[in-house]
């Protein structure tokens, strides 16, 4: 087992896989800022408040004496529109990004392999018994 581990390690598997996911968490932590921080407060102008403070309030908090008796019931459907927004960028740049990559490995395999030598001196063979039949 040790054995395999350190064949996959050596591979690149392993270091391919590890690279993919930092920049995965840091193109989300990019994504999140970008979506929070510039997109949410122009969908937010729509109805003159943040879009993560949109809710559904079910039942007041219950404030007496200066302390809360019982906590605001709330469906939070703003918080889930902008996580939503947040999931469909990053899920569409991953998809551009795969799409590219399998774009560059057919054209990669496309590409005709020049014949070795082997191959051009049997070519030579071929066409000169052809010749004489």
């Amino acid at each position: 087992m040790l054995k395999e581990f350190k064949e996959f390690a050596i591979k690149g598997n392993l270091i391919d896989l590890a690279v993919g996911f930092v920049m995965g968490a840091a193109f989300t932590k990019v994504t999140t800022a970008f979506i929070q921080g510039m997109i949410m407060p122009l969908v937010g102008m729509l109805q003159g408040k943040d879009l993560k403070d949109w809710k559904i309030v079910l039942k007041e908090a219950v404030v007496e004496n200066g302390k809360e008796v019982s906590a605001e019931v709330a469906v939070k459907y703003g918080e889930f529109i902008t996580v939503t927004i947040d999931f469909f960028i990053v899920a569409f740049v991953m998809f551009l990004v795969v799409k590219a990559m399998n774009t560059l490995k057919r054209k990669k395999a496309e590409e005709p392999t020049p014949p070795t030598s082997q191959e051009v001196l049997l070519t030579e063979i071929r066409d000169l018994l052809k010749q004489k039949n």
